[in-house]
């Protein structure tokens, strides 16, 4: 539970990464009561910010995933992965959820916005954005159309969740990639999407059920080997372990706060002279004191 397995379809041009959550995601929805398709919809979050994220070859690198909407009752999500960390946030109307179905579609959801993928480069400190609409009936349809659009790249995704009747959340996702001729990082010019092996990936890796991802005890290997043990290779190359990581500190917000102009924290400060910070990720409050500015 809670790790990425990286693998590869050497043969057929193909990478991947299956992803399942337990504990994490738990420990994320713990932060904020969210209702039962709020809390499904950001466990389908996490688990593609951890599959794209794990993309990522260098450390310190960060994944950042994030919805804006119009007129949908979620008006925000945002989730971001940076070295096996995971953390997410959604806020929501909830007097306008409670007016939805009971089993709402993401455009009840969401309305009309756009998702925004970027990835924070560590070694050369470039940036990467891009911006795909909110269509389709997943977020995963969205982040596969990303893939297609910006990176040149056939991608399939398949996501599933669920709250156990023991209360406890279990998700899992898988990605497949097509890599013509095992290139990777190059510009290209189209991207191919009848290629026959990748017709080949995108059949074997569209079987998976979303009760094979869910399972806690089907090991992540032995999913892989189902879906392609028919290849004449198939090497899986490294399990990372998954964490929450909430980065909020008295010293991560001290130095943001340190900044703003005087006036600014002036109108901050509380009687007492305190500023104190809300974290949407973990739900804790941080009181921090400035000195030298008044």
């Amino acid at each position: 539970m809670d790790q990425v397995l990286h693998f590869t379809v050497p043969q057929r041009d193909g990478r991947g990464r299956v992803v399942r959550l337990g504990p994490v995601l738990d420990l994320v929805q713990s932060a904020h009561d969210y209702p039962p398709a709020i809390g499904k919809l950001l466990a389908e979050a996490l688990v593609l910010a951890a599959l794209l994220g794990s993309l990522l070859k260098d450390r310190d690198s960060q994944l950042t995933m994030q919805a804006q909407t119009e007129a949908g009752v979620v008006d925000m999500l945002v989730c971001d992965y940076r070295n096996g960390e995971l953390r997410g946030y959604i806020r929501h109307d909830e007097a306008r959820y409670a007016q939805l179905p009971e089993e709402p579609a993401l455009g009840d959801l969401l309305g009309k916005g756009y998702l925004a993928i970027t990835f924070d480069l560590a070694v050369t400190g470039q940036r990467y954005q891009g911006v795909v609409p909110l269509e389709g009936e997943s977020l995963s349809e969205a982040c596969a159309h990303y893939f297609v659009q910006s990176e040149q790249v056939p991608t399939l995704i398949r996501v599933a969740s669920h709250k156990g009747k023991d209360g406890h959340w279990v998700a899992g996702g898988l990605l497949i990639q097509h890599l013509p001729e095992g290139e990777e990082g190059r510009e290209r010019l189209h991207v191919q999407l009848d290629h026959p092996q990748w017709d080949h990936l995108a059949a074997l890796a569209g079987t998976t059920s979303d009760a094979e991802l869910t399972d806690r005890d089907l090991p992540l290997d032995t999913l892989v080997w189902r879906l392609f043990h028919e290849e004449s290779e198939v090497r899986v190359l490294e399990d990372e372990a998954l964490t929450r990581g909430c980065r909020c500190s008295p010293e991560h917000y001290r130095q943001i706060l340190s900044r703003f102009a005087p006036e600014e924290l002036a109108e901050m400060r509380d009687e007492a002279g305190v500023i104190t910070v809300d974290c949407a990720f973990c739900s804790k409050l941080f009181p921090i004191e400035i000195e030298g500015k008044v």
